[in-house]
């Protein structure tokens, strides 16, 4: 028997991983069965190399619990220790087996998808258990050794009479951590940490019906056996290269990482990196809502299969944290932190190829199948709008896959829009003029006077839009963007005939100073126009530069770029001189009726933009039921 003090650099170690090293307490479960998987991968290299004369067999590592007991069992069937190496990589925290193994097998080794976690990882136990037993008998013909540790640096190492090959960890479960010893929280931690680890995991035993023989009586009922529960998948779909794999295959995966959803994905990105990095994973498109926020954490960072986070931040763009899928690299720590990230340099090489795969994968898609590619992209363009917006390098590639729908669902790339608009939309300067609608319904007669004009009309409509056109205007300096129904627009398109007005301009500014005596003045501007005189009477537009102002500083753009979070509303009041209406008024001597007309088609226009609301919609309805009573 063998008695001693574990060697660390720290007199007492334990509290200090009990509540520093890990944040999470849940984290044991996943460092131990990283052990367990790591032993086991070694011995298959080992034995594939000739250097194990153990039968590698078809392994597993199984997770037991003793309620009753108060005890949690890891056990697995891999390489495991002789005593001597039990005092080396255990007691003697300040050496790393896995550093060792691998550098004396870094060339055969290098491929062989060993993690290597001995040393602290092993150490995270102490965090919910009293007393930790390991028994172990080694690939060798070394005799097998149980080592105790009750959470001091005191320990115990004696033989055991274990004899099969493999490693058992026992664990007391302490008296605060009584939960661990629940089949629900162990059964929950390894479908998060471990439902992909490359080595079967067995958590107790499942119930399967055998297939009845042929000519079985038709009411037979089948035999029911009782096999080991696998909960994991050893082989998920990113451990694969891309032709092993259908579109069924990517599917499937697809349900098995979120059984909870219920639509497919749209398309697929497979990586697979092995220079200057190591990445592999599968990133889904989703069909996505206009919400941004809702949508992130749906990534999962793995490393060699070990389940490490959701907040893959950094580690992929921030545009594409909407995604759903999986990145799985051994180039990124269990560990990883915020100051891990930022300071890596891999970190910035992964989230630039990344960005660059993605780019290219929606290249392909568009040139293969436009058509499919159209019907997609109300679905997937917040992502692809957002990432022209904050990643300079997904931006420089956007302009072959990035699509401009019209409002009659016609979608054009910009070269091809400029193409088409440029023999009738541009204003006296020679520059293009993009019209564009953000609410179909809401810009309704906008958008049917200007198509009325021959004009095309973009349907833009994601909540970044004024992030997006301002940064196309500023880098085609031939381009501008107009909104239909704002103030901008018949300043800017060269009109195909100019009316004359029918009112004298004396008529002109009587009837321009009995409107304003009726409008408010710190919010409308009047302007009378001579228009076709079977278009409305008034028009409300919203000056182009203070409206694109108010949209950023909504959507986080403006009010924190600027420090002017609240725009004042600001808005044109056109009055069509040339229409019946405009005469009508100016001839209409009884100045109470005069200002009630005033009042009823100042409505009508604010109720066809949308801004008639509370208690001036509430006098409108009142006032339209007194006229036609």
């Amino acid at each position: 028997m063998t008695t001693g003090k574990i060697n660390v650099s720290v007199e007492n170690i334990f509290p200090l991983i009990k509540k520093f090293l890990y944040s999470d307490h849940e984290i044991f479960l996943r460092e131990l069965i990283s052990n367990a998987t790591d032993a086991t991968l070694k011995l298959k290299h080992l034995a594939s190399i000739g250097e194990s004369k153990s039968e590698y067999g078809n392994p597993i590592i199984e997770v037991k619990i003793d309620k009753e007991g108060k005890k949690l069992h890891i056990i697995d069937q891999g390489l495991g220790m002789s005593a001597e190496e039990v005092e080396k990589y255990i007691n003697q925290i300040a050496f790393s087996g896995a550093e060792e193994f691998l550098e004396k097998y870094k060339d055969s080794a290098k491929d062989s998808g060993v993690i290597g976690h001995f040393g602290l990882g092993f150490y995270s136990a102490f965090m919910v258990a009293s007393k930790v037993e390991l028994i172990t008998k080694s690939h060798t013909d070394a005799p097998a050794a149980h080592w105790t540790c009750d959470g001091s640096p005191e320990f115990t190492l004696v033989s055991s009479d274990k004899t099969t090959r493999g490693t058992e960890i026992i664990l007391h479960i302490a008296e605060d951590s009584l939960e661990f010893l629940e089949e629900s929280k162990i059964g929950g931690l390894l479908s998060k940490y471990n439902k992909f680890m490359p080595i079967p995991i067995k958590f107790g035993t499942k119930t399967e019906q055998l297939p009845l023989p042929e000519g079985a009586e038709k009411d037979a009922k089948p035999e029911e056996i009782e096999v080991d529960n696998i909960i994991n998948n050893p082989n998920p779909a990113w451990t694969k290269l891309p032709t092993e794999l259908t579109d069924a295959d990517y599917k499937s995966f697809y349900r098995e990482m979120y059984p909870m959803q219920f639509e497919e994905p749209l398309f697929h990105i497979h990586l697979n990196v092995d220079y200057p990095f190591n990445l592999t994973g599968i990133l889904y498109f989703p069909k996505l809502s206009s919400d941004m926020q809702m949508q992130k954490d749906k990534i999962q960072l793995y490393q060699n299969q070990v389940y490490v986070t959701d907040n893959v931040e950094g580690i992929v763009p921030e545009f594409l944290t909407m995604l759903k899928g999986v990145i799985d690299s051994p180039d990124i720590p269990l560990n990883v932190s915020r100051s891990y990230l930022q300071a890596d340099g891999n970190v910035k090489k992964i989230s630039n190829y990344i960005t660059k795969k993605v780019a290219d994968k929606l290249k392909s898609l568009i040139t293969e199948n436009r058509e499919d590619f159209e019907k997609k992209w109300n679905d997937i363009k917040i992502v692809l709008e957002y990432g022209m917006l904050s990643e300079p390098k997904f931006y420089e590639k956007s302009a072959a896959f990035t699509l401009y729908p019209t409002v009659d669902d016609t979608y054009f790339t910009l070269e091809e829009l400029k193409e088409k608009v440029k023999d009738t939309q541009t204003d006296k300067n020679g520059k293009l003029v993009v019209l564009y609608a953000s609410n179909k319904e809401a810009q309704h007669s906008y958008i049917a006077a200007a198509k009325d004009k021959g004009y095309q009309v973009l349907l833009l409509d994601s909540p970044i839009v004024s992030h997006l056109i301002q940064k196309l205007e500023s880098d085609n300096e031939n381009l501008t963007f107009v909104r239909v129904d704002g103030d901008a627009i018949d300043k800017l398109i060269e009109k195909e005939e100019t009316q004359i007005s029918k009112l004298s301009d004396e008529e002109t500014e009587t009837l321009k100073t009995a409107i304003e005596a009726v409008v408010p003045k710190e919010k409308y501007s009047v302007q009378l126009e001579a228009m076709d005189s079977n278009a409305a009477p008034f028009m409300i537009t919203q000056p182009e530069f203070m409206r694109r102002m108010k949209e950023m500083s909504q959507s986080g753009g403006g009010g924190g770029m600027f420090g002017m979070g609240n725009f004042p509303e600001m808005y044109n009041l056109i009055v069509n001189s040339n229409s019946e209406f405009a005469t009508s008024l100016l001839n209409t001597k009884d100045e109470t009726v005069k200002a009630n007309l005033v009042k009823q088609a100042l409505d009508l226009a604010k109720l066809s933009q949308g801004l008639l609301k509370g208690e001036e919609l509430t006098a409108f309805v009142k006032r339209s039921f007194e006229t036609i009573k």
